[in-house]
Order: C-alpha cells, then structure tokens, then sequence
C-alpha cells in the first residue's frame, strides 16, 4: 500500500492517538443528511465527503501511511488500524470517495512515476480532486482483458479511443485511470498499457446511466481523439494487466472491508430493530435468519480484520481479498430477502415519511453487490485457483495475438 514502516507503537502512543481519532470522528463524523433529497447524481454527497475529507487534511489525519512529500501523513500502519477501528464507530462520510482512495491512490503510490505523485497525489488524498477508474467495456465485462480502447503515441502525445461503461462517479470526476490497448500483435493479457486521463477533457463523453433505484452513478465514456502527455502512462508500457490485476486486488480489498476496522453487524441490528418493532421477531424462520445474517457479517468482518493485517504487514492486496468481496454479495442476497419478508407491503409501497422505501432502494441496489469489483463467479475462479490452488479454467486464447481474436466488434482474422 505505502512505504511507511510497521514499527509499533506503545500503548499510550496507541491510545494518544486513538483519542485524537475518537474526538475527531465525533465532531465531524455526523453522518450525511439530504433532507429528503434523493441526490440522483451523488454530487451532494460527494461535496459532503470532500468537506470531511479537507478536515482530515486540517487534522493530519488524511492519508495516514502515505509519505508527507506526497500529501500523506507519513504515519504508520497500526496508525491506519486504529483510525479505521474508530471510524467503524461512526457514520462512514467517504462513500463517494472509495474508488478514488480505494484504488486509484494506492496504485498512483505503488505504480506511479515521482512526478506523477508529485503533481497528482496530494491533491488526490485532500479530495481536491477526485478519481475513477475505467476497466469495463461492453465488450469486456468479466473477461476485461478482452478491452478494445486503443491508445497510440503521436510524438510526445497518446491518443485514446473507444468507449468505457460502468464507470462509477464519472461525471463527478476530475481524473481517471484508464487501461487500453497499446499493442493488437500480443495475446490480449499483454499488449495493454494504463494511463492518466483527464476527465474534463473535451474529447471525453460523459453519458449517464439511469438505474433500476432510481440514481445515476453509473455512467459510459467515450474517447475520440483523447490526447494526454506521453508521461501520463503509468507503470511499464505494454505491462498494464499486471498493474490493472493490482488495480482489482485493491478494489476488492476497498468493496470487502469497506472502511470499519473491527467486526460490525450493522445490518443485521437494522433489521433486528425494525423486527422488533413491527412483531415479525415473534416468526421462529425470521429468527433464524437474522441469526444468519449476523453470522454472515461477524464472518465477514473476521475476513476483512484479516485481510487489513496482512496489509499492515506490509503485503500488497492478493487474492484473499475476493473473499471479502464474495461475502460482501452473499450478504447483499441475504439482506435483500430478508428485508423485504421483514418489512412486507411497506417495501414496494410505502408511507411517505415511514422510512420503508430505504429498504425498498437497498433490495434493488443489491444486485450491483455481485458485479462490481468482478462478478461472484470471477471472485470464485479467484479464490479457486489462487487461493486454494485448484487447477485453472481451459482456456483457448492463450498465446493468440489480440487482433485475431473474435471479441466484441472485432472479428479476427
């Protein structure tokens, strides 16, 4: 993740410190209000989670274990632990921002050259600039590598076309990560670079999709003639799989652990609360499935706790973060069944002002739990062969140049 030692601290520099996180988090963690607005768009609670976020700038507490000649605050990886163990605490305000800080920083300070952390960093950690990623094409879900976009170096410039979909926050966006195709004569694993790309550009379409729960946070991007420096490519040329894999570790380490830093069954005490109020506790079968929704989150924070040590050991994210991931769509399932058989009628149509309609938005948002960050039968390959060590999927593209390749409008030669 970063390159801040592991030393630990004693155990009055651990509480000092905890301390000063707890007073922090209680009075700027209040949890984020729209008034009723539904914030189709996010842009509310993006302006919310950056005005957290220049607090946390103000308070040294931003970028905990980055290094402070990049707008870190050069601190250590138990600090990172203990920050997350108190947040988990209080309303999470940064939602808007876990793609940015999730992903797209940590590969800028793995990956990076020390111009492009001079220049983007800093103000990537202060939220003063936000960041996506773009992997997903409609030709290229699950099997990204099987990406289209070209991107072609014209003297001191790259130019990028194509069309990306799926692309979280984009309109919110001031910059993005983008992996294309550099080199068509490599099999479609090699043969891709990642680069920097300014979101604002002209030559960039931002085209929202409108969702099934009524938001529009997904968006496609279309480059036509896209021209960025030459020194915007991240990382090795032609090795942008290897960064992009990283890219995924991450993400999934971002999507499984979320931001607590202890075991937490937020949603199960959600729905034992309304349950409990409208007599469906009394039902032996909703009983039993709370108690596996419990089950299921306590597990997952146990997975999650894991994962987060093993990068305060300094490791970078592996595959046991599809783990994380997995749980996290498992428990989405379970929580979209079970709210809805909890709440009954009130979840499709509901009292104005009875509060049932969150649980109406939470049962169609679930279904994105199972797609993002790769799907759960990608997560399952994952864990299968990378962590259990089962033998591979057959596959019949290995070695075969990209451009002889029938995948989405290319048909091979």
């Amino acid at each position: 993740m970063a390159d801040t030692e592991t030393t630990d601290l004693t155990d009055a520099e651990a509480e000092e410190f905890r301390a000063r996180c707890r007073a922090f988090l209680e009075e700027h963690a209040t949890g984020i209000h729209l008034d009723g607005d539904a914030d189709v768009g996010g842009a509310k609670r993006m302006a919310k989670g950056k005005q957290f976020q220049a607090a946390l700038v103000e308070a040294g507490l931003a970028g905990l274990t980055y290094p402070t000649e990049f707008g870190g605050a050069g601190l250590t990886k138990q600090h990172d632990k203990i920050w997350r163990e108190e947040q988990g605490k209080f309303p999470y305000m940064t939602f808007e921002l876990i793609i940015s800080h999730g992903m797209c920083l940590p590969v800028l300070n793995d990956f990076g050259s020390d111009a492009q952390k001079e220049r983007f960093m800093a103000k990537n950690i202060s939220a003063e600039e936000v960041w996506c990623q773009m992997f997903s094409e409609p030709g290229a879900g699950s099997d990204v590598a099987s990406l289209q976009t070209r991107a072609e170096l014209d003297g001191d410039e790259w130019i990028i076309n194509g069309q990306k979909v799926w692309t979280t926050l984009a309109h919110l966006c001031d910059y993005g990560i983008l992996i294309a195709r550099t080199d068509p004569d490599q099999p479609k694993h090699k043969g891709i670079s990642m680069f920097i790309v300014d979101m604002r550009d002209p030559a960039v379409e931002i085209r929202p999709i409108h969702q099934i729960d009524g938001g529009q946070h997904f968006n496609e991007v279309f480059f036509t003639d896209l021209r960025i420096p030459k020194d915007w490519q991240v990382g090795p040329y032609n090795e942008g799989w290897r960064l992009a894999t990283a890219m995924l570790m991450y993400e999934r380490v971002a999507i499984g652990t979320g931001g607590s830093g202890g075991v937490t069954h937020d949603t199960a005490d959600r729905l034992i609360d309304v349950a409990t109020k409208n007599g469906t506790i009394t039902d032996a079968n909703i009983r039993q499935e709370l108690m596996k929704l419990y089950s299921s989150e306590v597990t997952k924070s146990l997975v999650s706790m894991r994962t987060r040590a093993e990068l305060k050991a300094g490791r970078a994210p592996g595959p046991g973060g599809s783990l994380g991931k997995l749980f996290g769509a498992n428990i989405a399932r379970q929580t979209r069944s079970l709210a809805l058989q909890i709440v009954g009628p009130g979840s499709v149509a509901w009292v104005e002002g009875s509060g049932d309609e969150k649980w109406s938005k939470t049962a169609l948002s679930s279904f994105q739990s199972s797609i993002a960050g790769g799907t759960d039968e990608i997560q399952k390959n994952i864990i299968g062969e990378r962590v259990l060590g089962l033998p591979r999927e057959p596959s019949v593209d290995r070695g075969v140049p990209f451009k002889d390749l029938k995948v989405g409008t290319q048909k091979g030669d």
